[in-house]
């Protein structure tokens, strides 16, 4: 059983940064791909980056490529997600969430099968 638990979240400025850290225990960290999410009232969950075992692949939804970095620390058992050049529709419960995967290089991706998620953290982007 792994435990996931967000933080980071916050009101900021459109333009601003936020950095959300996702702390893993319970589980081998490690072997797990890393994916964000974010949901806001009334719409469905959203993709939003995902990270390989390693941290060497990434990928990322198009309305966030070039402001978000996802990152990951396996000896802290934490994954990243840095948030630049915040905008309104950023705004959201950002989840992170893991996923098993068989390859070391890759990165689960929207539709992969995500096992355990956190309670989510609110970020809020003012206009």
């Amino acid at each position: 059983q792994v435990q996931l638990v967000e933080s980071g979240g916050g009101l900021v400025q459109t333009g601003g940064s936020l950095k959300l850290s996702c702390a893993a225990s319970g589980g081998s960290f490690s072997t797990y791909g890393m994916g964000w999410f974010r949901q806001t009232p009334g719409k469905e969950r959203e993709f939003v980056a995902a990270i390989s075992q390693r941290g060497g692949n990434t990928y990322y939804v198009d309305s966030v490529k070039g402001r978000f970095t996802i990152s990951r620390d396996n000896a802290k058992n934490t994954v990243y997600l840095q948030m630049n050049s915040l905008k309104p529709e950023d705004t959201g419960v950002y989840y992170c969430a893991t996923a098993t995967m068989w390859a070391p290089n890759a990165v689960p991706g929207p539709m992969a099968a995500y096992d355990y998620w956190g309670q989510g953290t609110q970020v809020t982007v003012s206009s």
